[in-house]
């Protein structure tokens, strides 16, 4: 499969400088004035990345979310909803009652509401989206999930996030733009980032590489990295110590762009996790995927079954057909580094 990717990258290497160009003339308009972006009757945070797939954006929107509610701001979260089978803008939640199914959500926000109790609504375009969650809710303050790349709504401040693995890869592939690499924009684009944050998930921290680092200099840069809290029961939500699981034999099942470091810190906790399916990231399962998890439950001979929150979110539907069979998710909090400074730099650019 590595090999076939690796192939796929160089053969659509050709199409980076059109890519690359399109990027730049985009960005150009926006830094020119060209291409304007529209304030909301509210402050904004955007929470986005430079790259595609896996450095964390859900467990960091779900962190600034807890923080800004913490501090009484009225809070409302907009994503776009990906992988969603709806189309359009929809009012998701209102901080109690959430009034659609996780297929009509997208997986990300729906997550984001349950563990926070928080406003939220996705919608294709940002800035229509931000007017009428702002309408819905109330919301005094958005926090725009993976919005880094949409310009066309103002934000008053600008959290880009990295996976350390990503920057310390040595393929050369990787730190390509798209669609040969996994960039979405140029490093130079950090510009306009006023945090970013590198997250070294369950990995020890790694000095980053000059091309990287480079392009950090005089931003607010932080560390962060995810800690393991529990498992809990997929089917009636109740949690469970790590300790229970020590040493147990568990199918480990996840639809998640990086499965790597999920898999590292199962392994840490000594859970074998050699029977393993492993689906397309924000996979939208469906019965036959479902049958498949528990004939391969049996035949593996496995204790239980061991997910992720974002998976466990939609496979929950499936409460009945998995009657028999004992399934948990790994709830994690992102930890962030020098936590005082991060959120009083925050602060500060909220109330300017």
């Amino acid at each position: 499969m590595e090999s076939l990717i690796r192939i796929l990258r160089i053969l659509l290497y050709p199409l980076v400088p059109v890519y690359e160009l399109v990027i730049r003339t985009r960005n150009y308009c926006f830094n020119r004035g060209i291409f304007k972006s529209r304030k909301v009757a509210a402050k904004v945070i955007s929470v986005g990345n430079l790259t595609v797939g896996g450095s964390g954006k859900t467990p960091a929107v779900i962190y600034i979310t807890r923080l800004m509610k913490s501090l009484g701001y009225d809070t409302g979260v907009l994503s776009r909803g990906y992988k969603r089978k709806s189309k359009g803008y929809l009012y998701v939640s209102d901080g109690d009652k959430i009034f659609y199914d996780v297929s009509e959500t997208g997986d990300e926000i729906y997550q984001t509401v349950l563990e926070c109790n928080v406003k939220a609504a996705v919608a294709e375009k940002r800035v229509p989206g931000a007017e009428k969650l702002i309408k819905d809710s109330g919301a005094s303050l958005i926090i725009l999930d993976d919005g880094f790349q949409h310009r066309w709504l103002h934000r008053d401040l600008d959290i880009v996030l990295f996976d350390q693995r990503f920057l310390t890869s040595s393929d050369k592939y990787e730190n390509m733009l798209l669609p040969t690499g996994n960039l979405r924009e140029p490093y130079s684009s950090l510009k306009r980032a006023d945090i970013i944050i590198i997250n070294r998930k369950f990995s020890e921290k790694k000095k980053l590489p000059y091309r990287a680092e480079k392009y950090f200099e005089g931003k607010s840069l932080f560390f962060s990295h995810y800690h393991a809290v529990g498992f809990v029961d997929v089917k009636d939500g109740e949690f469970y110590d790590i300790n229970d699981f020590v040493g147990q034999k568990s199918l480990i099942i996840n639809g998640i762009a990086n499965p790597y470091s999920f898999i590292k810190v199962l392994n840490t906790l000594s859970i074998d996790t050699t029977s393993r399916l492993i689906f397309l990231d924000h996979n939208n399962y469906n019965h036959k995927e479902v049958q498949k998890i528990r004939k391969e439950f049996y035949a593996s001979n496995s204790s239980s079954v061991i997910t992720t929150h974002k998976d466990a979110v939609k496979l929950n539907r499936f409460k009945r057909e998995m009657d028999d069979i004992d399934i948990y998710y790994l709830k994690i909090e992102m930890v962030i580094e020098n936590k005082e400074k991060f959120e009083e730099l925050i602060l500060q650019k909220i109330k300017k």
